[in-house]
């Protein structure tokens, strides 16, 4: 095989854009490793709308129209959480509607809704901003953090407020949590012993991030080399579902802790990443294998004797051991993922 030199990209059609990594929460399974312990920083209001302008135009509309709503679709608002800064969440909202971004949604925990007075006034003020719609996250490490009574009141609202532009994700734990009548919070642990460890089934959830450290132990696991022969290239080239974090990395494939390059630049990333300049991304590309001798030999990574339950484990383990030890390589950024993906205390 002949070593690519660049790597290219489609252009993004759909994503979304992460107002920070911070969150009320820190949930078990959550791919980009977000926490309230992450920094206080925010994405720059004047920055922010730099990355929309140059998103406008290539957005795609939901098959519902420009005004409708899509998880794979438009263009979204999330985190971290983003009502913890509802100030500027409402502002990138306005500047997304004035730029004519079809589709455009924000993502929430629902954390915040502590009353119908409060919900239905922010709600109602996004709406007037120009946003479609709402994704309203319900499923079982939600449910750890945030009490159900909240979730409900946020769907409820939402609906008055948007419409049929209300997606609730998970709809499938939405109903059980109301069958089995819960208000409150609950943990984990707690709830399995309620709807029987087979509700895990369908808990729709890539193995990734953070959850393959929380909850690799619900999995069944295989060696490194199981893993052997498989590469990222579909998952880091696709531009549906992209993200675009507070730092500017251009991410893909919901892989956290990968910037294929600075967002602002994106005219010339879409023009081929040289992958001469990030051997990590080079590897990743090309085969599972590679990436983890590069660990093994340059950084003295040992594999895991309990094994791996996903790709997706054997790549952020790699990529953590390596992103503790140095921060020279540009595509393992932001680099404070590597230590919130196993709740260790970040470097500043």
């Amino acid at each position: 095989m002949v070593p690519m030199k660049k790597l290219y990209i489609d252009g993004p059609v759909s994503g979304g854009i992460l107002l920070s990594y911070r969150c009320a929460g820190g949930c078990q399974h959550c791919m980009y490793a977000c926490s309230p312990r992450w920094s206080e920083d925010w994405i720059p209001k004047e920055e922010a709308e730099r990355v929309l302008t140059l998103l406008a135009g290539r957005i795609q509309a939901s098959s519902y129209g420009r005004d409708g709503i899509g998880i794979n679709s438009g263009l979204h608002f999330t985190g971290g959480e983003p009502f913890l800064n509802f100030d500027l969440l409402k502002e990138v909202v306005r500047t997304a509607h004035g730029l004519g971004i079809p589709s455009t949604f924000v993502e929430t925990s629902c954390f915040w809704c502590v009353d119908d007075e409060t919900t239905r006034k922010r709600l109602v003020e996004l709406k007037d901003a120009g946003l479609n719609g709402i994704l309203v996250s319900v499923n079982p490490f939600i449910l750890e953090k945030v009490p159900f009574e909240r979730t409900e009141r946020c769907a409820r609202v939402s609906k008055e407020v948007f419409g049929w532009n209300v997606i609730i994700y998970q709809e499938f734990f939405y109903d059980l949590f109301r069958t089995l009548g819960l208000k409150n919070a609950l943990p984990f642990e707690e709830f399995l012993r309620r709807a029987g460890r087979g509700v895990l089934q369908y808990v729709e959830m890539l193995l990734m991030g953070r959850a393959t450290y929380t909850l690799g132990h619900l999995y069944r696991r295989y060696p490194a080399r199981q893993f052997f022969g498989e590469s990222c290239m579909e998952e880091l080239t696709r531009g549906w579902h992209f993200h675009v974090d507070n730092y500017f990395n251009y991410m893909a494939g919901y892989c956290g802790g990968i910037s294929l390059g600075d967002a602002r630049d994106l005219d010339s990333l879409l023009q081929g990443i040289d992958l001469r300049e990030r051997p990590i991304l080079d590897a990743l590309v090309t085969d599972m294998e590679r990436l983890y001798e590069f660990g093994v030999k340059r950084f003295g990574y040992r594999e895991l004797p309990e094994g791996y339950i996903s790709k997706c484990h054997l790549c952020v383990d790699v990529r953590r051991h390596i992103a503790e030890q140095t921060g020279e390589f540009k595509e393992l950024r932001p680099r404070e993922f590597y230590y919130q993906v196993t709740n260790k205390t970040p470097e500043r």
